[in-house]
């Protein structure tokens, strides 16, 4: 098993558990360049609000888009995006990543501008 399909195997199990919650999902994604955040209803069938780092309105002032700002950045956009869509609370899924760095900073400044995890 590479490192790849370990991440998966670890997302798969905790997408299901968040399943049987039936609570909103906030999905992450981290890329070597960007950072990307979902927020997804609780059937998992829509996307209801977004935010990344590729996106303008994120991304302006900043330095890049690989480090700990740019993590803070998004997660308060993404928090203020699905607070407007009328979701307060939401499950945590980190994909497979490892719960430290930009993951971490992201769940932070998310839960600082509203979100209840």
């Amino acid at each position: 098993m590479n490192k790849k399909e370990a991440r998966l195997r670890r997302a798969k199990s905790t997408r299901s558990h968040i399943r049987k919650l039936a609570v909103a999902r906030l999905s992450v994604h981290r890329t070597g360049q960007h950072l990307y955040a979902q927020v997804f209803d609780a059937s998992g069938e829509k996307v209801v609000a977004a935010a990344s780092t590729v996106q303008k309105s994120v991304a302006d002032g900043l330095k890049g888009t690989k480090n700990l700002t740019a993590a803070a950045t998004v997660g308060k956009a993404i928090a203020e995006r699905a607070r407007a869509a009328g979701i307060e609370v939401v499950a945590f899924d980190r994909s497979g990543f490892r719960y430290h760095g930009r993951i971490k900073v992201l769940a932070d400044a998310a839960r600082e501008a509203g979100l209840k995890f």
